[in-house]
Formats: C-alpha cells, sequence, structure tokens
C-alpha cells in the first residue's frame, strides 16, 4: 500500500514566464555577481599566469582595401586572447567582442587592428595581448594559355601581439601548389629513353604555410605575398583550365620539378630578398601520390618562430 504525504516544502513558487517587460537599470545591474572578477580565493588550481584566455572563432564581416584601391567585405573569423596574472580569478570574455565591434565598421588596416588591441588590454589590465583575423582572400587569376579567369582563394591570417612591451604584426599565408618529383622525372625519362616505355613522374598537390614578421613603414599587402610566393614556386594550382591550359601545367611543372626540401629554400630566398618581412618561418607539405605518407619540411629565420618541439598537429594542420 502506498503512503500518500502532503509535500510542504518551503521552496518559493517562481514565475515560469519570460519577463520581456522587465528592464534593467543602474542599480539592478550594479548588483549581479560577477564570479570571474572575484577574489583569488576563488582561484581553483595552480596561481599560475596564464599566457593566453580569450575567445576563438567569433565572425563578423570586415572591410579590406585592396591593393588597387578597391575594397570588399569578407567574413572574418577573429580570435582575441589577454595574459591573466596569477592572482587574478578570470576575465571578462564579453569585453574583448565589444572592444573589437567599437572598430569593426572602419575599413580595415594595422591601426584599426592596433587601437582594438589598445581598448581590450586596457579594458582588462592585461600585460599582453593578441589578436588573430583569419579569411579567404580571393584574386582573379588568368589561366596559362586559353586567357580564362577564375577567382583563385587564399587562407590568410593576420596577428597582432604585443608582450612585454613588445609589438609584433605577423601575416600567415597559406599557397597550394603541385610539386614534380625530381627523381620520379628522370626515372621516367630513362624508361622513355632505354626501354621505350611510357611512364609519367608523380606529382602532387602541396601546400605551404609563409608566416612573416612585417617590418619597416611600407605596407606589406596580401596581393604582395601571393605574388612573392608565385615567385618562388610557379607551379600553383590552376582555376579555369581548357586543354591547353592542362597541356602548359603539365610543361610548367616538368621545367619546376621539386623537393620538398627545395621548396622551403625557395620561399626562404624570396622571403630574405623582401625589405618589408623580418622573421619569418616556412613550412611545407607535399602531400603524396607515390607514398601513403607526406613529406614536409620547416624553416625558420630569427628568434620569433624558433622552437624546439613541433606541435603534433603542426602538419597534419596544412590541408591542401
Amino acid at each position: 500500500m502506498n503512503d500518500t504525504r502532503e509535500i510542504t516544502a518551503t521552496y518559493p513558487v517562481l514565475r515560469r514566464d519570460y519577463p520581456a517587460d522587465f528592464v534593467v537599470d543602474d542599480a539592478y545591474r550594479a548588483g549581479l555577481p560577477d564570479l570571474q572578477n572575484g577574489p583569488a580565493s576563488l582561484i581553483v588550481g595552480a596561481r599560475a599566469p596564464i599566457q593566453h584566455v580569450g575567445i576563438s572563432n567569433f565572425r563578423l564581416p570586415i572591410r579590406y582595401q585592396t591593393k588597387s584601391g578597391g575594397e570588399m567585405t569578407l567574413e572574418t573569423s577573429v580570435t582575441g586572447t589577454v595574459s591573466l596574472e596569477a592572482d587574478r580569478k578570470g576575465i571578462n570574455m564579453s569585453r574583448i567582442m565589444r572592444s573589437f565591434y567599437a572598430h569593426a565598421e572602419k575599413q580595415f588596416s594595422l591601426s584599426v587592428l592596433q587601437a582594438a588591441l589598445d581598448d581590450y588590454r586596457a579594458d582588462h589590465e592585461s600585460l599582453g595581448a593578441r589578436i588573430m583575423m583569419r579569411l579567404s582572400y580571393p584574386e582573379r587569376v588568368l589561366s596559362l594559355r586559353s586567357g580564362l579567369e577564375g577567382w583563385q582563394y587564399y587562407d590568410i591570417a593576420m596577428e597582432l601581439v604585443e608582450q612585454a612591451e613588445r609589438r609584433l604584426r605577423i601575416l600567415h599565408l597559406d599557397y597550394v601548389y603541385s610539386s614534380t618529383c625530381p627523381c620520379s622525372l628522370e626515372l621516367s625519362e630513362h624508361a622513355r629513353a632505354q626501354r621505350g616505355q611510357l611512364a609519367t613522374p608523380h606529382s602532387q598537390r602541396s601546400i605551404a604555410r609563409l608566416s612573416v614578421v612585417m617590418q619597416g613603414e611600407g605596407k606589406l599587402w596580401f596581393e604582395d605575398m601571393i605574388a612573392l610566393a608565385r615567385r618562388a614556386i610557379a607551379t600553383e594550382t590552376q582555376v579555369m583550365v581548357k586543354r591547353e591550359d592542362e597541356q602548359a601545367f603539365a610543361e610548367l611543372n616538368a621545367a619546376n620539378p621539386i623537393f620538398v626540401e627545395d621548396a622551403v629554400r625557395a620561399f626562404a630566398q624570396q622571403l630574405q630578398a623582401e625589405p618589408r618581412v623580418g622573421d619569418f618561418r616556412v613550412v611545407a607539405s607535399h602531400q603524396e601520390s607515390l607514398h601513403s605518407h607526406d613529406a614536409v619540411s620547416l624553416l625558420t629565420e630569427g628568434p620569433t618562430f624558433a622552437q624546439v618541439s613541433l606541435d603534433p598537429l603542426g602538419f597534419a594542420g596544412l590541408s591542401a
């Protein structure tokens, strides 16, 4: 037999409908709890400084000026972080977004990015701060022989870093190209010459990520970095292709066979000759059609990108 008892809980009866007409005034706002700005006694775990804490991948449209004087609006993914001292509980992450939005309606420039960084660093009374903006930048490119044009998209990231009173402007570019193996090319030609055997060298879609510290007063345009990459390795993947373009691309690859070691050095040679570039890093991945693994290489110049440990997903993050 069930024993039915009356429940006499003292828990208050609460409204269950959303109060759309409720208005927050200053007094109410001042009384809201704010745990992230609480005392150090609320810190969980080690009382240690944090190098980066913030938000990643909040997206908004940003207006960019092109080198030719035009303008385009592109979806941009923003990451914003600040450093946090050991005796502080946390940060108000929405302030980073508010600081950035205050400048987002302006046409993008490094000065706008620096103003946003200054604002949210001041808002958080932080010693260090960082903003990274990622976008896909379109540029019209001509086919090799047919005269057709198409849009090539380049993954680009702009990074502004302030640490120990030093401010760095960093640009990252992913460049996708075809790499024909020089050894395979020679072996194929040997089979043709010695045995009359038709053979084709293996080539593969490849990708390099160029990361550079911008220096000096001259502006390093996105278009300048793309042109630099093309001068280093001419076999950029194509957009619009007819038969004559496909034949031309085969000839272009045969004229520019390249190992992954050659690739990073070719990019380095162009970067060393560019006065607007300081420290740099080149990471390349030739995503092999012969092997079931990739051929990879990393070259750095200067202390900014020097590293002992490799990111476990560093090469895997290069997707062509």
